[in-house]
C-alpha cells in the first residue's frame, strides 16, 4: 500500500539557517553561533556545541570511507541474546568483507565516542539523565534482566558501544560529502528521538548526523530513506516541523512501533503488509542464527 500525503506542518514558514563553519569565517564559536539571524539562545547553544565537537576529524586518503570499531559489538554475559536484534552483526560484517577481499582491515576508519555535549545537540538533559537508570535502559533495549545490573556496567557494556556508533554515523556524513559515499557499519537507531528511546535504540544518531551536517557541512536539505522493516518513528518526530528534511519510509505496517502520531510526519509513506506467518518464521530464523 503506497500512500503520500502532506505532512502535518507548514513547509512555507520554515527557513534553513546559514550553515558556514566558524573557522571558515575566522570567527570564534560563540560569535558564529550568535551571528545566525533569528537564532534563539537554544539554537545558539546547539550550534556552539556542534562547532566545538571533535567528532568531525580529517580522515587520510589512504582510508576507505567505511567507519567501524570493534567497540560496536555488544557482549553482555549473553543477556543480549534475549533480544532478537543481533548485537554482534557489525563485527561479522567487517570480518566477512575482509575475508572476501572487499575491505582491508587497516583502511577502516575508527570513530570517536559521542560525548555528552555532542548528544545534547539533540537530546534533552532529562533524557540523558534517565539513562543512568538501568531500569530505563532495560525498557529501551527490551531486555528486562538489565534492570538488575549496576548502571556503571550497563554504561560500559551497552551504552558505550551505542555512543561509538553515534560518533560513526556523524563522521560518515562528513566522509560521504568528501568522498561521494560512506558507510557506518553500525548506527541507524531510527526509533530514538530527542526525548524518548525504544526498540533497541538509545541515541538518535540519525537526527544528530543531520543537525551536524546543517551546521558544519553547509547542507540546506536532507532526505532520509528508511528501508528498515520497522517504521522510523524517532527521526520522524524529531523533524516533524523541519521543512529541510524530507522523509521516505518503507516499512511493515503490521509490526512495532505502531506510532500513528509519527506517521503524520512522513513525506512519502510506503506501508507493506506481511502475514503473521512470515513474521514468525523471520523471528525464529533470527533466533537460530544467534544460537
Amino acid at each position: 500500500q503506497r500512500t503520500s500525503q502532506p505532512r502535518a506542518r507548514d513547509r512555507e514558514t520554515i527557513r534553513a539557517p546559514l550553515s558556514i563553519p566558524a573557522r571558515a569565517l575566522g570567527m570564534s564559536s560563540s560569535s558564529a553561533a550568535a551571528s545566525v539571524p533569528g537564532a534563539t539562545p537554544a539554537d545558539a547553544l546547539r550550534r556552539n556545541r556542534i562547532i566545538s565537537s571533535k567528532l568531525y576529524f580529517d580522515v587520510p586518503g589512504s582510508k576507505a570511507p567505511v567507519v567501524y570499531s570493534t567497540a560496536y559489538d555488544i557482549a553482555f554475559l549473553g543477556i543480549e541474546k534475549m533480544h532478537p536484534f543481533d548485537s554482534s552483526k557489525w563485527g561479522r560484517i567487517c570480518r566477512f568483507l575482509t575475508k572476501e577481499g572487499h575491505l582491508e582491515k587497516t583502511r577502516v576508519v575508527e570513530p570517536l565516542e559521542a560525548s555528552k555535549e555532542d548528544l545534547l545537540v539533540v537530546h534533552t538533559e532529562a533524557y540523558l539523565n534517565s539513562l543512568r537508570s538501568s531500569f530505563r535502559v532495560a525498557a529501551i533495549v527490551e531486555v528486562p534482566p538489565l534492570t538488575l545490573m549496576p548502571n556503571w556496567l550497563v554504561q560500559q557494556r551497552l551504552l558505550y558501544p551505542f555512543r561509538k556508533q553515534v560518533g560513526g554515523s556523524i563522521l560518515s556524513a562528513k566522509l560521504a560529502l568528501e568522498r561521494g559515499w560512506a558507510i557506518n557499519v553500525g548506527g541507524g537507531f531510527h526509533h530514538c528521538s530527542a526525548e524518548e528511546g525504544g526498540g533497541f535504540c538509545a541515541y538518535a544518531d540519525i537526527s544528530l548526523s543531520i543537525q551536524f551536517a546543517f551546521v558544519r557541512l553547509d547542507i540546506s536539505r536532507v532526505m532520509i530513506i528508511d528501508l528498515d522493516a520497522h517504521q522510523g518513528n524517532g527521526h520522524e518526530k524529531d523533524f516533524a516541523n523541519d521543512g529541510r528534511v524530507y522523509i521516505l519510509d518503507m516499512y511493515n505496517a503490521g509490526i512495532y512501533p505502531f506510532d500513528h502520531a509519527a506517521k503524520r510526519y512522513i513525506d512519502q509513506k510506503v506501508e507493506l503488509v506481511v502475514s503473521w506467518i512470515l513474521q514468525a518464521v523471520d523471528h525464529i530464523f533470527l533466533h537460530l542464527i544467534q544460537i
